[in-house]
């Protein structure tokens, strides 16, 4: 998994999956288009949700199809 790809699930499932709390801030701010304060994340949290999903699931729906591990 990229560090991207970490920060959009981190964003979309609201479980930190960086290893850096700072770079899934940076995600989140360049994803609202504005400066978030850290005590202003959890009134943030759905709208952070909503605008990472399209993103979350091309991630998630680019799973290669692999009968073999089924």
């Amino acid at each position: 998994m990229t560090l991207h790809e970490a920060c959009v699930f981190s964003a979309f499932t609201g479980i930190l999956c960086c290893p850096k709390f700072s770079d899934f801030h940076a995600y989140c701010e360049k994803l609202l288009g504005r400066p978030i304060w850290t005590h202003q994340f959890p009134e943030l949290r759905e709208e952070i949700k909503e605008k990472s999903k399209p993103e979350f699931l091309k991630i998630v729906y680019n799973i290669e199809e692999n009968t073999n591990d089924i």
